[in-house]
């Protein structure tokens, strides 16, 4: 399971909030087995989380939502507000959310969440999740997404297509759709008969367009509009 980093590279900085000590001994012990990631600290609810964070600046945060004194959506809104009041880079933050959840992640994400995951993930998926989200991409568990925002606790999605919406061109609406999906770059590439970085350009133009943050923003956009088949 463990990597190998290449010589003298900079070691991912993970840190964890979750008020469950047995979990935390888990994720502590499969992190640090990595020789890419260094676990740097963990705390047992959101306002210790948002301590934390200011006091050992992770790259990547494990948060769980349901937790005493402060729950993980308010802790991910403190921790991303005081990054920016410091002038300071934030953390990725990653969601740990069930399926019983699904609304509770939906606002983390929109709160300023880099993505979820399910607490019972694969170790190995869970470790991709932290390199993908530090490397600057959004992370899903795509298995997941269709019944995440079938439950979405949100008002009655809007029918009306966006003005913004109506800026995409053809291609670039394929691929919204099936970015929408959860589908990863090499995915929509493999099926649209496209290289990788051209469809990296749309999902880059795409973003802009619709003046959202990551893919995560844009599966949250497709559910509120009804753009998802």
């Amino acid at each position: 399971m463990s990597e190998v980093a290449p010589v003298d590279a900079p070691r991912i900085r993970v840190a964890l909030v979750d008020d469950q000590a047995l979990f935390r001994a888990g994720i502590r012990m499969l992190v640090s087995s990595q020789a890419d990631l260094e676990f740097v600290g963990e705390a047992g609810n959101g306002a210790a989380g948002v301590t934390m964070a200011a006091a050992v600046h992770p790259d990547v945060m494990l948060m769980d939502i349901r937790m005493p004194v402060m729950d993980g959506i308010d802790a991910t809104t403190a921790i991303l507000a005081a990054a920016e009041s410091a002038g300071t880079t934030p953390p990725r933050i990653v969601v740990l959310t069930t399926f019983e959840l699904d609304e509770s992640a939906g606002r983390a994400i929109r709160g300023g969440a880099s993505g979820f995951l399910l607490k019972d993930a694969d170790p190995e998926f869970l470790l991709a999740a932290i390199r993908t989200v530090h490397a600057g991409s959004a992370v899903i568990a795509a298995s997941a997404t269709r019944e995440l925002f079938a439950h979405f606790d949100a008002p009655e999605p809007e029918r009306e297509e966006p003005e913004a919406f109506r800026t995409l061109t053809s291609r670039e609406r394929d691929i919204f759709a099936l970015a929408a999906l959860g589908l990863s770059n090499a995915e929509i590439a493999a099926g649209e008969f496209l290289s990788e970085a051209t469809v990296k350009t749309h999902i880059s133009r795409i973003l802009g367009k619709l003046s959202l943050r990551d893919r995560v923003q844009l599966v949250v956009f497709a559910f509120q509009h009804r753009l998802t088949s």
